[in-house]
């Protein structure tokens, strides 16, 4: 619950290394301008039933089926003792613009020219 952009100047002066796990483009102020992101929407449910796909995670990448992937809970191990409910969440792909959290960098030649500019 620390937002790093809060004290910034003070983390910069008091250590020797800080490790940013952030977006570039923001640690830099948007200094080259904004890089593209992809977001995800969740919409999780639970149902009553022992099973729903079989195990903890399928990828949807057919242009058909609007969401990306479903997660079944019971199948990572916090969740295997669940009886006669399985919980499940279907990921959807969402625009990303700020203030929303971004789960995916955009792969293109735009993108990655203007990444590159923030790594040097």
């Amino acid at each position: 619950n620390t937002d790093f952009f809060e004290n910034r100047d003070q983390y910069l002066q008091d250590y020797d290394k800080v490790i940013f796990t952030g977006m570039i483009d923001q640690f830099f102020d948007y200094k080259f301008g904004e890089l593209e992101y992809r977001s995800l929407r969740f919409e999780t449910e639970t149902l009553d039933k022992d099973n729903y796909q079989g195990n903890a995670v399928i990828n949807y990448t057919d242009a058909d089926t609007k969401f990306t992937r479903i997660i079944e809970h019971k199948f990572f191990e916090f969740g295997a003792g669940n009886k006669g409910k399985t919980v499940i969440t279907h990921e959807y792909p969402q625009d990303w613009s700020r203030g929303v959290e971004p789960y995916y960098p955009v792969n293109n030649q735009e993108n990655n020219h203007l990444f590159k500019k923030y790594r040097e």
